[in-house]
């Protein structure tokens, strides 16, 4: 019996040891929310962190920038410099007086107004050929660009989740029709379309300028939800035969319910990708159709319409004699897009389980 005892002291003593092995192991070990695991994945990438500090550039750049040059100097967007050089031009003319003597005319010209200034101290990257100051431009257009793309993806992306999420879970022929549309959309081709919507409507007199805009936007998303719609159908048709959604089935939830609170949510981690890839295609179509006159119309400024200066079509002198005109709007296009790219993939990869860096 003695010898039962101390094997049951030993056994309970073990059982304790082990109890308090798992107690610090706990208190060392933390679980990581997968939210907590993406941002570590995320992160963990030198392109991720080059694309999001590009971002957080233009933001401030676009948003802040413009307040601290009004507080600073009181540039507007709009405001007209007119640069003034001093010159000692005289002009001289002899002429005839009514009592016929003659007498000598001299003119001798004071300032020169020039538009097209170069870079200056108070001007850091000049005026453009309608005296308005380039680099505060540049914050305005940079403005302009991120509101459209932000608010184009967003449109496309609710509009692709509602469509995509019902042709995925019906099926039959709500997933034909729907599907159809998508096909219909994708054939056609967006630039020409968008460049023969945006003529038409400049061409309506009733529609106010600083109204096209809108209207911009609604086309861009018209032509762009059809691949947010396919990625939200392929997620789900795979997602609805999951066993949690035979229970969710089973306990009676209304089918609305799950699409949007069981299916659409498990698909976001691809949607979030695609959107933040998508960024900078809006960005370009926006620029583009800008510099072909169709998209801010003057004197709003959009890095699009700012590098139109430099048009071929117009002359030479603006594209070889003045690359502060348009350079930097080209550069500040480079890097939104790059930028919403190298975040695009990094979140693709964070958001892939099988990533191991």
């Amino acid at each position: 019996m003695a010898v039962d005892k101390e094997k049951d002291i030993i056994i309970n003593s073990n059982e304790e040891n082990n109890d308090h092995a798992e107690l610090a192991a706990a208190q060392h070990f933390k679980v990581i929310s997968p939210g907590r695991m993406v941002a570590k994945r995320f992160f963990k990438s030198k392109l991720s962190i080059v694309g999001l500090a590009m971002i957080i550039f233009l933001f401030l750049f676009s948003f802040v920038g413009p307040l601290i040059v009004d507080a600073t100097w009181g540039y507007k967007e709009t405001q007209v410099f007119k640069i003034e050089r001093n010159s000692d031009m005289i002009t001289k003319a002899e002429f005839p007086g009514p009592d016929g003597k003659e007498y000598t005319y001299y003119d001798k010209s004071q300032t020169l107004v020039i538009f097209k200034a170069p870079p200056s101290a108070e001007h850091w990257l000049g005026t453009d050929t309608s005296g308005f100051d380039i680099f505060t431009r540049l914050m305005y257009g940079g403005r302009i660009s991120l509101v459209i793309s932000f608010i184009v993806i967003f449109l496309e992306t609710v509009i692709g989740v509602i469509l995509g999420g019902l042709a995925g879970y019906f099926g039959k022929w709500v997933d034909q029709l729907v599907m159809r549309i998508v096909d219909i959309f994708a054939c056609l081709p967006g630039l020409p379309i968008l460049l023969v919507l945006s003529a038409t409507i400049n061409s309506i007199e009733s529609i106010p300028a600083e109204h096209r805009i809108y209207y911009l936007m609604a086309f861009l998303t018209l032509m762009g939800w059809t691949g947010t719609a396919r990625i939200v159908r392929g997620q789900i048709l795979m997602l609805r035969e999951q066993e949690y959604m035979m229970a969710a089935e089973t306990t009676g939830i209304r089918a609305f319910h799950r699409i949007f609170r069981h299916l659409v949510p498990n698909a976001m981690p691809q949607l979030i990708v695609t959107a933040t890839l998508g960024l900078g295609g809006v960005i370009l179509y926006e620029s583009t159709l800008s510099y072909l006159g169709l998209g801010v119309p003057f004197p709003r400024a959009a890095w699009g319409s700012m590098i139109a200066l430099a048009d071929p079509s117009k002359g030479q002198e603006i594209l070889a004699n003045y690359p502060n005109m348009w350079v930097p709007a080209g550069l500040l296009i480079v890097i939104a897009v790059l930028g919403f790219s190298f975040i695009g993939d990094g979140l693709r990869d964070a958001f892939d389980p099988r990533m191991k860096r």
